[in-house]
């Protein structure tokens, strides 16, 4: 259940919003109105932020998965250059 709170109330109830937010759900906090922060647990924290993915099975979904890239280092004399 979304359960809103002013700025004032959530600064004096921090310890309660902070358990609301990990038993019930996010708790949202108002300034002047508006909604203005959002208090998550840890869990839900991490869903939200966890990667769906590794790198390798990111580049081996990708469309350029198929792609032949050349990853051969030139071997040639570098150039020399005046400073």
């Amino acid at each position: 259940m979304e359960q809103k709170w002013q700025l004032q109330e959530a600064k004096n109830k921090f310890s309660q919003l902070v358990e609301k937010a990990r038993l019930e759900g996010p708790q949202y906090v108002t300034k002047h109105g508006k909604e203005s922060v959002v208090v998550l647990s840890v869990e839900e924290y991490r869903k939200i932020v966890k990667p769906k993915s590794n790198l390798v099975q990111f580049i081996q979904r990708s469309p350029l998965s198929r792609t032949s890239i050349d990853t051969e280092r030139d071997k040639s004399v570098s150039r020399d250059i005046e400073l």
